[in-house]
């Protein structure tokens, strides 16, 4: 399948006469609400299709799917959540950022929901416990937020004398003071003073590196969250632009041109997902299922946006990447 015909697939509306037609002959419908757009979803989403196959179900064939995209627009989430529910789907799909999963679980306590989160899923509140959820959520969570200190330490080790670094956090997403506690703590651990800067629209983010530059830090750390990883072409260019060392949490950030990455492969997270909405469509019931934990981490140095930086990325560093971009 064509990249342009697999965004149309996602895109939303050209699904519903098929979710439809899908319901009238007994397939199971399952519904998506994702804060971000399809376009910057697609290699996540193949992730999740394909754990869905492993549990025997193929889109089309003995599922369908009713996909809703926010396109950053968090306002929309809500209204999106509430047309799912009327279309009487089997399974609701959220990811992105918290505010998709509080908006599905907003507007439902009776359909099952599996969430995608970088956040800790119970100080978060989406369920009661990692193994015994409870209600009718469950899904897998990157623990990216828990990962935010490690991402200090490697920017330590390639820039020893740092003592000022910034974070870019989307003060959209309800699980930015999360954000904030892990990175203060780590920060004091570290000796490191930390900067926030607000980056919730593409203007934002533009105003965050000017404000990060006013404030003399030496590197940006990109806090873990679905609208400024599909912002990552603008930050990546912006770091570049500006002789920013940045590090993110995903590898697709890595690859747009950031210095590195560090944290779990989201494709296998996704792929996991997949899996448990397979399992709900089977009849697992989502209060059964434990929240799924990450496997698989990754360390991605881009060594051709260091030598561009003027840096030396330490070759012990270099020796413990998971991959290095030439």
């Amino acid at each position: 399948m064509r990249r342009r015909d697999f965004i149309t697939l996602l895109g939303g509306a050209p699904a519903w006469p098929l979710a439809a037609r899908a319901q009238q002959a007994g397939m199971p419908v399952v519904g998506t609400l994702f804060s971000v757009a399809a376009s910057d979803w697609i290699d996540r989403m193949a992730g999740f299709h394909r754990g869905l196959g492993e549990a025997g179900f193929v889109e089309g064939r003995s599922v369908a799917f009713d996909y809703r995209w926010a396109e950053g627009r968090s306002d929309r989430l809500p209204a999106m959540a509430a047309d799912l529910i009327g279309r009487k789907v089997a399974v609701i799909v959220a990811a992105g950022s918290g505010a998709a999963v509080q908006a599905a679980m907003a507007a439902t306590r009776t359909i099952p929901i599996v969430f995608m989160t970088g956040s800790d899923p119970v100080a978060a509140g989406y369920v009661a416990a990692l193994n015994r959820p409870g209600g009718n959520v469950t899904g897998v969570t990157f623990l990216s937020v828990e990962l935010e200190p490690k991402q200090l330490e490697l920017l330590r080790e390639v820039i020893p004398a740092a003592t000022k670094i910034a974070v870019l956090v989307n003060p959209n997403n309800p699980t930015a003071s999360q954000i904030d506690i892990q990175g203060a703590q780590a920060a004091r651990r570290l000796g490191l003073e930390i900067v926030a800067v607000n980056g919730g629209t593409e203007n934002d983010i533009e105003w965050a590196f000017a404000t990060a530059l006013q404030q003399r830090v030496a590197a940006l750390q990109v806090a873990a969250d679905g609208y400024l990883t599909s912002r990552r072409e603008q930050i990546a260019a912006l770091a570049l632009r500006h002789r920013l060392p940045t590090i993110a949490a995903t590898r697709e950030v890595a690859a747009a041109g950031i210095l590195m990455s560090y944290g779990t492969s989201v494709l296998d997270s996704y792929r996991q997902a997949g899996v448990y909405v397979g399992r709900i469509l089977k009849g697992d019931k989502p209060a059964d299922l434990p929240v799924m934990l990450p496997t698989k981490f990754e360390l991605v140095i881009n060594l051709k946006t260091a030598r561009a930086l003027g840096l030396e990325v330490p070759p012990t560093l270099l020796a413990r990447a998971d991959e290095v971009i030439e």
